[in-house]
């Protein structure tokens, strides 16, 4: 039977998708049409929860915290009962019971979306690691279920990986911005090993700072290396769509290198003819 609220929840997370996650976006156009819509609908939840942490306006932090538990419980209320129908829930509990997604990824989506409240830096790569666990990595285990790789498994690891080469790439775009928010999600004892940490919170493109970033560059390209193993357990589609998520997202750092790593003055952007070119490039090789 024909669930027009469905379909409207599954059009609202694309807009959002497209709106916010223009990289994920361009990618799934590799996807078959029938598969695209789930990709959209775990952005929507994940862009849904960044709202409610970051973007509520001049809203006290106990009034975030009160939105983000009333959400969690209405998620897992309607995951429960197998349908929602907020706007953005209904496709995102559709694509949950679909693929047989684990509910517990998105409880260590949430927990890491909770360490925003509290911790607004992070010592070390392993620290920033644990919350990537949850702001990053289950998002790839959750995509394993969507591209249904040859051995889950195995591709684990992998997705795992491109989870925090992606995030990574994030953090070194945005740091003016989580630097107004006053947030640093890059290792401080990176920082200071540069002796960047100052020259960083006052947003100066110093020498120190650039050689903090190329450092932190070299970090992120590192997990880039470790998620090709799982290349191995996707083929078709699936395989172009990483391939072209992982292309485009290697070149906001290749963005950040032409800026000469100043990261405060300008964004780093892959442009729309680039995006195409890639997407269209991972058309071909697909047919």
């Amino acid at each position: 039977m024909f669930d027009l609220k469905l379909e409207r929840s599954y059009k609202k997370c694309k807009d959002l998708n497209k709106r916010f996650g223009k990289t994920y976006y361009y990618s799934a156009l590799l996807l078959p049409h029938e598969i695209r819509p789930h990709v959209h609908a775990l952005y929507g939840f994940c862009r849904y929860v960044d709202d409610i942490v970051d973007d509520l306006g001049a809203v006290a932090i106990q009034e975030r915290v009160r939105a983000l538990d009333s959400f969690e419980v209405r998620f897992k209320q309607d995951l429960k009962a197998g349908a929602s129908q907020d706007e953005v829930l209904a496709a995102v509990i559709d694509t949950v019971v679909k693929f047989d997604i684990d509910p517990l990824l998105f409880e260590r989506f949430m927990r890491s979306m909770r360490m925003d409240f509290t911790t607004s830096c992070y010592q070390t790569l392993d620290e920033l690691m644990q919350y990537m666990d949850g702001s990053a990595a289950v998002i790839g285990e959750m995509m394993l279920r969507i591209l249904c790789p040859s051995d889950v498994e195995a591709a684990t690891d992998s997705a795992r990986n491109l989870g925090f080469a992606f995030q990574m790439t994030n953090f070194i775009r945005d740091v003016s911005e989580d630097l107004d928010r006053n947030r640093i999600y890059l290792p401080i004892v990176d920082l200071e090993r540069f002796d960047a940490l100052e020259d960083f919170k006052n947003k100066r493109s110093t020498p120190p700072v650039k050689e903090a970033l190329r450092y932190q560059i070299s970090v992120a390209r590192s997990f880039y290396r470790r998620s090709i193993d799982g290349d191995a357990y996707l083929d078709g589609s699936a395989l172009h769509c990483i391939r072209a998520a992982r292309q485009l997202y290697g070149k906001i750092l290749d963005k950040v290198e032409l800026l000469d790593y100043d990261v405060f003055s300008s964004r780093a952007q892959v442009n729309a003819i680039e995006k195409a070119w890639v997407v269209g490039i991972g058309s071909l090789r697909g047919k």
